[in-house]
């Protein structure tokens, strides 16, 4: 087999469901073009059982993942992985130590309590994948699946609103609006309930971008200069009006507050059609 057609394995191993190994491969996986087999191994809760997955692994020239909890079957792991030179991934082990020097306290140790694999966990996942596959107008063509599509100009909270909405599972994307770029003409093909136009007082996104600048080590005099951003604001406002997409101003306004009217709008809308 040449190194073109060779088919790489993976084994996502817990001693819970390891779904949420497998969860995190997959996600990892999505950067690479390689074939990749993942397999997974669930209810890992003895000693034996790891020593035979690291000789299966060594077997196939398999890489492991895993999220054991328990320090005698994590240990074990990472023995038997290097006495037969099998790569092994702890998730869950670094986490767990970290925390516990933050909270003075010993974690659990107890296998498959990270939470019910329920239904609006997994769509929690697709909505964050999402939201971070689509954030600054990546992937346009694909906002057709989107529920949600937040524009404006640099610096309106773009973003974290976008992380803020996937993480109460809405699917997000976010689209810039800047001077001289057409938008994407599939925004003018959504439903207009779909597409939520921010916007923030010149003078206060202003001072949020001489911010960025300063942290950015550069001056930036043109994004910062009060006149080009108010005609920024102007800009995208005329765009909003002109789609008759709704509008939320985030001149002051925690995101909590933002996402709430936002699906309250979103919501509205879908009962109104």
């Amino acid at each position: 087999m040449t190194e073109e057609n060779t088919v790489y394995h993976v084994f996502a191993v817990s001693d819970g469901t390891g779904a949420t190994a497998e969860r995190v491969i997959r996600a990892a996986l999505t950067q690479f073009t390689k074939p990749v087999e993942v397999e997974r191994f669930g209810e890992v809760r003895t000693v034996q059982q790891v020593k035979d997955l690291v000789q299966q692994a060594a077997e196939q020239g398999a890489f492991i993942v895993h999220t054991l909890v328990t320090p005698d079957l994590r240990r074990a792991m990472f023995e038997e992985g290097r006495r037969r030179n099998v790569s092994t991934l702890d998730l869950m082990g670094p986490l767990l130590d970290r925390l516990s020097d933050l909270l003075g306290t010993s974690p659990l140790a107890r296998p498959g309590v990270y939470g019910p694999m329920t239904e609006a966990y997994y769509r929690r996942i697709e909505a964050i994948e999402f939201a971070l596959g689509h954030d600054d107008g990546r992937h346009p063509e694909e906002l057709e699946h989107a529920e949600i599509v937040l524009v404006g100009v640099s610096r309106t909270g773009k973003t974290p609103l976008s992380m803020y909405l996937s993480y109460r599972g809405w699917l997000v994307g976010n689209v810039p609006i800047v001077p001289g770029i057409d938008p994407p003409e599939i925004l003018f093909r959504l439903p207009p309930n779909r597409v939520i136009g921010l916007t923030v007082e010149a003078r206060r996104l202003a001072t949020l971008r001489r911010a960025r600048a300063q942290r950015l080590g550069g001056q930036l005099r043109e994004y910062t200069d009060l006149a080009r951003v108010r005609e920024e604001v102007r800009h995208a406002l005329r765009i909003f009006h002109q789609h008759n997409w709704p509008i939320v101003d985030m001149t002051s306004k925690p995101i909590e507050e933002a996402a709430a009217e936002i699906v309250a709008i979103v919501e509205q809308k879908d009962i109104a059609e």
